[in-house]
């Protein structure tokens, strides 16, 4: 096992940052409350390891070493409830809006966003690969400076390193793209930088989609498999399922009997962590993730309602808070207002 136990903090946009990335005092109160409520591993929301990298406004930073004494105070106040320090590494390919960044969004292949106004997004060059499998490996050297536990690459939800595994997005023909293989060329040399420049003990996991949702396609559930099993095998200590809701069956495979949980954890070696995200409300329900193989559960929205999620858990009792929330009640428990004014797009979430 990775953590003291087997409930994580799973990584949320936040909006809490300062404007060039460093770390305040809302964002810190709102993860350390949570490491303070028992959650044994508290993952930080995704951090931009690039300038041209930034996904939305109150991000937080990782690309240059101003961000190093924010992390540093984070990492510390985390560990002072003996809870693990995990920054989640970001890049938003070409959902890093020229708005925010100023440049012209770059992707595995050029293409228009689906069901948006149209934006074009250029091919990345060598360049722009070699460049940004750096500043991965530089943000993550950062976070060890700092004094992370570790690092969680986030290749999911459509991002730059889901960009490039997509079947329908990722159309070159060099070794960054088309066949399987070179699809998952750039995740896979990212690791393999980090685990080479990274003492073993420092903790490296991967979080990816298991299959297509809204907009995030090219997404096989087979390749999924796959992809765990080539990072497994590439020193991955833990692989993250962001599976939407936590105890479906893949939709490839609806007419069979495993969950998404028992797919990976089958294909994964024993030593390999299998944690799971997606509607993860009660005790039930993550004792549930647990029976079908999962290692660690990971909660967002309830956490974010219920910060002693863990603790209380013990009590049979417990039931979480569930939304609507008020403005009040996610002041009670360290939610700034930019952060509430965020959780306002989520149908029924706050009144």
């Amino acid at each position: 096992m990775l953590s003291v136990n087997r409930i994580a903090l799973a990584p949320m946009t936040n909006k809490q940052s300062n404007e060039d990335g460093t770390l305040s005092d809302n964002e810190y109160k709102w993860l350390v409350r949570r490491a303070e409520g028992g959650f044994g591993m508290v993952i930080t929301c995704a951090a931009y390891v690039s300038e041209d990298g930034k996904g939305w406004e109150g991000e937080l930073g990782i690309w240059d070493n101003k961000h190093v004494e924010g992390l540093s105070r984070l990492a510390e106040g985390i560990h002072e409830t003996d809870s693990l320090a995990i920054v989640q590494l970001f890049h938003g390919g070409s959902r890093a809006p020229q708005s925010i960044t100023g440049v012209q969004p770059w992707s595995s292949s050029a293409h228009i966003i689906p069901g948006t106004p149209l934006k074009k997004i250029r091919e990345a060059t060598v360049f722009d690969i070699e460049r940004v499998i750096s500043d991965f490996t530089n943000a993550a050297r950062r976070a060890y400076n700092a004094g992370f536990d570790g690092v969680e690459l986030h290749g999911a939800h459509g991002y730059l390193f889901h960009q490039f595994l997509s079947a329908e997005i990722n159309k070159r023909t060099d070794q960054w793209g088309g066949s399987f293989e070179n699809r998952c060329h750039l995740l896979r040399t990212v690791l393999q930088n980090l685990r080479q420049e990274l003492p073993t003990s420092f903790i490296i996991g991967i979080r990816l989609s298991p299959e297509d949702r809204a907009n995030f396609k090219g997404v096989d559930f087979d390749e999924a498999i796959q992809t765990a099993e080539l990072l497994a095998d590439e020193g991955a200590d833990y692989i993250h399922i962001s599976a939407w809701e936590a105890l479906k069956k893949p939709d490839k495979y609806q007419e069979g009997d495993k969950t998404i949980i028992r797919y990976f954890r089958d294909a994964l070696p024993e030593d390999v962590t299998v944690m799971v995200s997606g509607e993860i409300w009660t005790k039930e329900e993550a004792e549930k993730c647990l029976a079908e193989g999962a290692d660690m559960v990971s909660l967002a929205r309830a956490a974010i309602g219920n910060p002693s999620w863990p603790k209380l858990a013990n009590d049979k009792k417990f039931e979480p808070v569930r939304p609507p929330y008020t403005h009040d009640q996610l002041k009670a428990v360290d939610v700034s207002d930019s952060f509430v004014d965020y959780l306002k797009r989520w149908e029924g979430f706050v009144k």
